[in-house]
């Protein structure tokens, strides 16, 4: 599935809709790797498992979820990419 974007919108959106646990985070991670701190992604998933997978994986990689909502029978969740090593214990 490949990411895109909206129309007049900075957020990108990538559709794992008909994926199951744990591929619609492993996608969200893959894209946030590559993507500049500060970097918008919307991830749209029709998986239960991801409303327990999202918010967990951004706040151990420290990420932050900024919504989540409900359309067309799938979850959205909106996530801006934290600074580099944002997760990491202080040396």
């Amino acid at each position: 599935m490949v990411p895109q974007r909206r129309a007049g919108a900075r957020v990108t959106e990538l559709d794992a809709r008909g994926l199951l646990c744990p591929l619609p985070v492993l996608r969200l991670r893959k894209f946030l790797t590559n993507a500049a701190p500060g970097t918008r992604v919307a991830l749209i998933a029709t998986d239960a498992m991801a409303a327990v997978d999202v918010p967990h994986f951004c706040a151990e990689s420290g990420h932050v979820l900024i919504s989540v909502t409900q359309e067309d029978g799938a979850t959205r969740y909106e996530v801006m990419r934290g600074a580099a090593f944002a997760c990491r214990a202080p040396v």
